[in-house]
């Protein structure tokens, strides 16, 4: 295995982490500034107020993206494990 395969495992490795981590903090993100600017404009300040409504977006997220978001680790799964006789073989 040389670097450059090494490298460019980490890199395509990182980058499907990134794709799955996406729909679940940018539902966060949004959920949180919109219970936030809420809670702003109300002066209620409830802890709970802003976790119950991320937990349930962040659901009603996995429901809609986990399909793809499966398809898209068992496909990088799949072509790591085709890769694995070239890597030991150095081709």
């Amino acid at each position: 295995m040389t670097d450059v395969q090494l490298v460019t495992i980490g890199v395509q490795a990182m980058t499907v982490a990134a794709k799955m981590s996406a729909p679940i903090l940018l539902t966060a993100l949004i959920i949180g500034f919109a219970i936030s600017l809420f809670q702003s404009v109300t002066q209620i300040q409830d802890a709970t107020l802003s976790f119950v409504p991320k937990m349930i977006a962040i659901g009603i997220a996995l429901v809609f993206a986990g399909s793809w978001m499966m398809r898209e680790i068992v496909t990088f799964t799949t072509n790591l494990y085709e890769r694995i006789p070239t890597i030991v073989l150095g081709g």
